[in-house]
C-alpha cells in the first residue's frame, strides 16, 4: 500500500475491523440474549472497564531471529474493585503491520482492549494466576521459542502481552488488560540495507556567567554547580558519553560545553556565594570534570564530531527577530569561528562546522538563510517541517539541494522523536524501543532502493531516554536490515530526484515553536552590550581579558537552550550587561566640589580613577568652560590632555585656566576614546572667578608712587650738594652743615643709633679718624663702583 494513503488514513485499521466485527455482533445480539440469557453488552462494559493494567518492562532479544527465544517480563496489576480469579497472562500475535501509519494506529491505541488482539500463543508459553486481588500487582515471565510463534514473512508483527481471567460480576473468561507493542522480524539479512545516521546530541543549558577573575588565570564564575551533577557518574551527560562509546554515532556538541568542563577541570572556576562574593568550585568537582573530559576524548577518537556554534544558538529566533537589529548576524559568525578552536583544543579532534541544527529541524526560508549565512552549507531538517509534496511511496533519502549550494539534511520525524517523554518507567521505555525498530524495518521494506536516513533526536536527551537510545540503537546495528552512516556521509549521498525541495513558508513555521523563540527585546539588549563593550575595549591594555569572556557570553545569550525559559534568560543578559557596566565604571573621573581662583590665572587639577587590574589608555580628558569670555582653558573654551593610567592608580591632570572677569563658571569634565567617543559620566563642577579689585589697587599704586618720590628727593638734595662744592671747592660751611650726614652738623640731625661717637661736637671740633668719608669723593677721577648711581 502506498505511504501517501497511509498519511491519508485510508488504510483498513485492526480498530475498524473491530468495529465491522461489533457491528455484526451487535445485529444479533437479541436472538443471543434469548437463547442464552446473557446480558448482550457485558463483553463490551468488561472491555471497556480496563480492569488490569498490563505494563512490558522488557522484551529481549528486540529484534528476535531464527533460534532465538523470546523472553518477555513486566507487571500486571488489578486495577478493579473485585478479585480477578482463574488468571493467567498469554501472549498474542497480530497481524503484518505493512504500512508505517498502521504502526502509528497500534501506538496511539496500545493499551485499549477494543480491537484485534491476535492469536494467544497458549499451551505452556503463559504465568497462570490463580487469584489477583484488586489493587495488588503481580509479577511475570515468559520465555518462548520464536519458531512457536509462527511468524511468516519478513517485516513488523503486532505483539501483545494479555491477561485475561474472571471476575465475580463477569464469570466467563476475557482479556481484562492488555499491552501492545511491535516485534521485527527480520531473520536473514535484507537483500538491500537502509544507511542510517543516528546524531548523539552533546549539549547542556548556559553555565558560565561573563565574571572572570582578576588573576593571570581569569577564574571563570558560573551560574550554579549543576554541571557538576551532569558530570557526575550516572549523571545525565556521563551517561550520554558511557553509552555513546560502544555506539555508531555522529556526535554533535556544542564547544560551550566543553569549555565550561574544561574550566572545571582546571580548578579555574568559582560559584555565586553570599551577596557579590564568590566561592571557590568544589576540588572533588575537578576530578569528576577531568574524568569525563578524559572519557569523552576516547569515545569520540576515530567518530565523526560535528560542532555547533559555540553556545548553540537559536537559528530560528535570530532569523525571525534578531536579523532587523543591527550587528545580530555577527555574532553567529563569532560563534561559528570559536567552535573548531575550543573542539580541537579540548577533545584534539578537528570537528566538522559545516552544518547547521535549527530546532527540532523546523525550516523556513529565514531560518535557512541565517542558518548558511556564517559559512554552514548544510541545514539539519526534520521530515514533519519538509514535508513530501509527491506523494510518494517511500521515504526518500534525507540529503535535498535546496538552491544556492545548500543542502537540506531532512531526517525522520517518526524516528527523531521515538524517544522523547517520560521513559523513567521500563514500560515506556521498551514500548519506545520496540516501536523505533518496528519504523526503521518499515522504511527499510518500503523499497528495494538503498536509502540514508537521518536520525536527530531531541537535543538534551535525560539520562533515561538516552538509555532507551542506545538500547534501540544497539538492535538496529545487530539487526539485518540496516547499516551506520557519519552524517557527512549522508550529506553527500546522491538526493532522489523527486523529494521534495522546496522550503516550506514562513507562515508554515510551528506556532508553538515560534511562541518560545527569544524575543527582539533580547536581541536589542544584545547590541546594546555589545555596544559597551566596543567602546571599553579600546581603553584596555589588555583587551582579551575582557573581550573573550564577554564575547563568549554574548553567544550564550543566543543559546536555544533558553527556549521556554524566558525568565532565565532575561536574568542571564541582565547579569552580562550589569557586569560590564560595573567593569567600564572602575575608570572614571572623581567628583569635584566648587573650585576658587584668585587673579587672573590658575591651574586646576581633575583626577582620573583606574581600579581595573590592567593599566587603560587611549584617553583623553577634556575640560570644558561654559562661559569662555570669563574663563578659558588653556587659552580656549575647552582644552584636551591625553591620559594613561596603571592598574590600580589614580592620575591627576593639571589644566591652565585664565580669568577675564568675576563670578561663578561651570566647568565640565569628560573622557573620551581616542576616536572622540564619549567614556563613562561627566563631572561638572563651579570654578569661582576672584579678580584683584580697584581699591586694593589704587592702595598698592600710591605705596609705589609714595617710595618713587621719597627716592627722587633724596636724588635731587645729593645732586644740588654736588654742584656747589664743584663751584667753590668745599662749599660754605653753612651749606655744609645743611647736608646730611655732615658731623658738624647740628645734633638734632644726626643719625640716631650704635653709629654715634658718644661726645658732643660743634662746628669748631676737629675731625676723627673713625669719621666716615664722605659717599663721594670731589672730583674723583676712578671709575665707579658697581651698582653705584654715578651723575655726570
Amino acid at each position: 500500500m502506498a505511504e501517501a494513503a497511509d498519511f491519508q488514513g485510508t488504510s483498513a485499521s485492526p480498530a475498524r475491523r473491530w468495529l465491522r466485527r461489533t457491528g455484526a455482533l451487535l445485529a444479533g445480539a437479541p436472538l443471543l440474549a434469548g437463547l442464552l440469557q446473557l446480558p448482550v453488552a457485558a463483553p463490551a462494559q468488561a472491555a471497556a472497564s480496563d480492569t488490569v493494567s498490563v505494563s512490558l518492562d522488557s522484551l529481549s532479544p528486540s529484534a528476535p531471529t531464527d533460534g532465538d527465544t523470546l523472553t518477555v517480563s513486566g507487571t500486571v496489576t488489578n486495577n478493579g474493585k473485585q478479585a480477578v480469579t482463574g488468571a493467567h497472562v498469554g501472549l498474542r500475535v497480530g497481524p503484518l503491520l505493512d504500512t508505517r501509519s498502521a504502526i502509528d494506529a497500534v501506538a496511539r491505541h496500545s493499551d485499549d482492549l477494543p480491537g484485534d488482539t491476535g492469536s494467544e500463543v497458549g499451551g505452556k508459553y503463559e504465568e497462570k494466576f490463580s487469584k489477583l486481588p484488586p489493587g495488588v500487582a503481580e509479577h511475570f515471565s515468559i520465555s518462548v521459542p520464536v519458531d512457536k510463534l509462527d511468524l511468516g514473512p519478513d517485516g513488523v508483527y503486532e505483539f501483545g502481552v494479555s491477561l485475561s481471567g474472571q471476575t465475580a460480576a463477569q464469570p466467563w473468561d476475557q482479556v481484562l488488560g492488555i499491552q501492545r507493542t511491535f516485534l521485527p522480524w527480520q531473520p536473514s539479512e535484507a537483500d538491500t540495507k537502509t544507511k542510517t545516521t543516528f546524531l548523539w546530541p552533546l549539549l547542556s543549558t548556559v553555565h558560565m556567567t561573563a565574571k572572570t577573575g582578576a588573576g593571570e588565570l581569569q577564574t571563570r564564575v558560573f551560574l550554579n554547580d549543576d554541571l557538576a551533577k551532569e558530570l557526575a557518574p550516572g549523571g545525565r551527560l556521563a551517561q550520554m558519553v558511557e553509552l555513546g562509546k560502544d555506539l555508531d554515532i555522529t556526535w554533535v556538541i556544542d564547544p560551550d560545553l566543553l569549555a565550561s568542563v574544561d574550566a572545571m577541570a582546571t580548578g579555574n572556576y568559582r560559584l555565586p556565594g553570599d551577596g557579590d562574593t564568590t566561592t571557590p568550585g568544589p576540588r572533588d568537582h575537578q576530578a569528576v570534570a577531568k574524568q569525563w573530559l578524559a572519557n569523552l576524548q576516547k569515545a569520540v577518537a576515530g567518530k565523526e564530531v560535528v560542532a555547533l556554534p559555540f553556545g548553540d544558538p537559536d537559528l530560528a529566533s535570530l532569523a525571525h527577530n534578531g536579523t532587523s537589529v543591527t550587528g545580530s548576524l555577527s555574532h553567529l559568525k563569532d560563534a561559528t569561528d570559536v567552535a573548531a578552536i575550543t573542539v580541537k583544543t579540548v577533545l584534539h579532534v578537528t570537528p566538522s562546522t559545516d552544518f547547521a541544527w535549527p530546532v527540532e529541524g523546523a525550516v523556513d526560508p529565514a531560518t535557512m538563510k541565517v542558518a548558511t549565512s556564517a559559512g554552514a552549507d548544510r541545514v539539519i531538517a526534520r521530515s514533519d517541517s519538509l514535508q513530501e509534496t509527491a506523494g510518494l511511496s517511500y521515504t526518500p533519502s534525507a540529503a535535498r539541494p535546496v538552491g544556492g549550494g545548500t543542502t537540506a539534511v531532512v531526517s525522520d520525524a517518526r524516528l527523531s522523536t521515538a524517544f522523547e517523554g517520560d521513559l523513567t518507567k521500563a514500560d515506556s521505555a521498551t514500548l519506545a524501543v520496540q516501536e523505533f525498530l518496528a519504523q526503521s524495518l518499515e522504511v527499510n521494506a518500503q523499497t528495494d532502493k538503498q536509502r540514508s536516513v537521518v536520525v536527530a533526536p531531541q537535543r538534551m536527551p535525560t539520562g533515561s531516554q538516552a538509555q532507551a537510545m542506545a538500547a534501540a540503537l544497539k538492535a538496529l546495528q545487530g539487526g539485518n536490515w540496516s547499516q551506520s552512516q557519519d552524517l557527512g556521509a549522508a550529506a553527500k549521498d546522491k538526493p532522489d530526484p523527486d523529494a521534495t525541495t522546496r522550503i516550506p513558508s514562513g507562515s508554515a513555521y510551528p506556532s508553538s515553536l515560534r511562541s518560545r523563540e527569544l524575543p527582539r527585546t533580547a536581541f536589542e539588549q544584545i547590541a546594546r552590550t555589545q555596544g559597551g563593550l566596543d567602546s571599553f575595549q579600546v581603553i584596555l591594555s589588555h583587551q582579551s581579558r575582557v573581550v573573550t569572556p564577554f564575547g563568549l557570553a554574548i553567544n550564550r545569550e543566543m543559546s536555544a537552550s533558553w527556549r521556554g525559559r524566558s525568565a532565565e534568560a532575561g536574568s542571564y543578559r541582565d547579569g552580562v550587561e550589569g557586569w560590564l557596566d560595573h567593569l567600564a565604571d572602575q575608570v572614571k573621573l572623581i567628583d569635584k566640589s566648587e573650585t576658587k581662583l584668585s587673579g587672573r590665572s590658575a591651574t586646576i587639577p581633575v583626577t582620573v580613577q583606574n581600579n581595573l587590574v590592567q593599566p587603560v589608555g587611549h584617553l583623553v580628558l577634556r575640560l570644558t568652560s561654559s562661559m569662555p569670555t570669563r574663563l578659558k582653558i588653556g587659552g580656549k573654551a575647552y582644552y584636551e590632555q591625553p591620559v594613561e593610567i596603571s592598574g590600580g592608580h589614580s592620575q591627576s591632570v593639571k589644566f591652565t585656566t585664565s580669568a577675564n572677569a568675576n563670578g561663578r563658571v561651570t566647568v565640565v569634565a569628560q573622557l573620551y576614546t581616542e576616536d572622540g567617543v564619549k567614556y563613562g559620566a561627566p563631572v561638572s563642577f563651579d570654578v569661582k572667578v576672584t579678580e584683584i579689585t580697584p581699591t586694593v589697587m589704587l592702595v598698592i599704586g600710591g605705596g609705589v608712587l609714595l617710595l618713587v618720590l621719597a627716592g627722587f628727593r633724596m636724588y635731587t638734595q645729593r645732586k644740588r650738594a654736588a654742584a656747589r662744592q664743584n663751584e667753590d671747592g668745599t662749599g660754605t660751611a653753612e651749606e655744609a652743615a645743611d647736608e646730611p650726614g655732615n658731623p658738624d652738623a647740628p645734633a638734632d640731625r644726626l643719625p640716631e643709633g650704635p653709629e654715634e661717637s658718644g661726645s658732643p661736637s660743634g662746628a669748631d671740633d676737629p675731625e676723627h679718624p673713625s669719621d666716615p668719608a664722605p659717599d663721594t669723593a670731589p672730583e674723583s677721577p676712578d671709575p665707579s663702583g658697581t651698582g653705584e648711581r654715578v651723575d655726570r
